[in-house]
């Protein structure tokens, strides 16, 4: 029986299946890449739904886990040398899930290289400037009468979003192979024009490369059956 009780977060969030993964999440673009690529790459694991609602997230088991306090984070039994292993920052996590597995991520060094760089572009870019979108637009900073900051979050999305409509123009995904790259970025675009309801905000309809690589990336069983969880 692998043993996970050293672990404080264990005592909030028992495990039922102490051998497997375990993930600690909810369904946020974060949050959906792990779950994502955990369904892709077939790896058995356990989901723990960390409440917003409830602050799971500043709980000191949590932190424990996470030093940063945010979702996703994980807890392998089977982590190397066989031994547990402690992981936050989803840009992290999916390339120790890759390397894990020896999916989604190329062994040929120029395409791996490759696939990395629009794995940062999307934990440097896409992640903060989107998200700064949805505060100003969707949540509590809709309100604010002053609307440059909005502004200034949506001029640089529509820039980033132009940055992948020519990059992905005659490509199928983001590298040579469906990668861990598009499970960073396409949950992110998704989110900005479903979620954050910001299409016309940021004129998506001219996208139209990166519109028809999401909509095969929502397509991907995996990807349907990652969006909800944790449930």
């Amino acid at each position: 029986m692998t043993e996970l009780s050293a672990f404080p977060i264990t005592r909030k969030w028992p495990a039922k299946h102490p051998e497997r993964l375990q993930l600690y999440s909810l369904p946020t673009p974060n949050g959906v890449k792990v779950s994502i690529m955990l369904e892709e790459i077939g790896l058995a694991y356990e989901a723990h739904k960390v409440s917003f609602d409830n602050d799971d997230q500043l709980s000191p088991e949590f932190i424990s886990l996470s030093a940063n306090n945010k979702i996703p984070a994980i807890l392998d039994p089977n982590g190397p040398g066989g031994q547990p292993l402690a992981l936050f920052e989803s840009g992290a996590i999916l390339q120790y899930l890759a390397e894990k597995s020896g999916q989604l991520l190329s062994q040929d060094p120029a395409q791996r290289y490759q696939t990395l760089q629009w794995l940062m572009f999307q934990m440097g870019g896409i992640g903060p400037m989107f998200g700064q979108v949805g505060f100003f637009h969707f949540f509590a900073g809709k309100e604010y009468e002053d609307k440059r900051p909005r502004d200034r979050y949506v001029n640089e999305s529509k820039r980033l979003l132009g940055v992948l409509d020519r990059h992905l123009k005659g490509r199928q995904w983001m590298a040579e192979e469906y990668s861990i790259a598009d499970i960073a970025i396409f949950p992110w675009v998704r989110n900005l024009v479903e979620r954050y309801n910001a299409r016309d905000l940021v004129g998506f309809d001219q996208f139209k490369e990166v519109q028809r690589v999401l909509a095969n990336f929502l397509e991907r069983p995996a990807v349907q059956r990652g969006l909800k969880i944790p449930g």
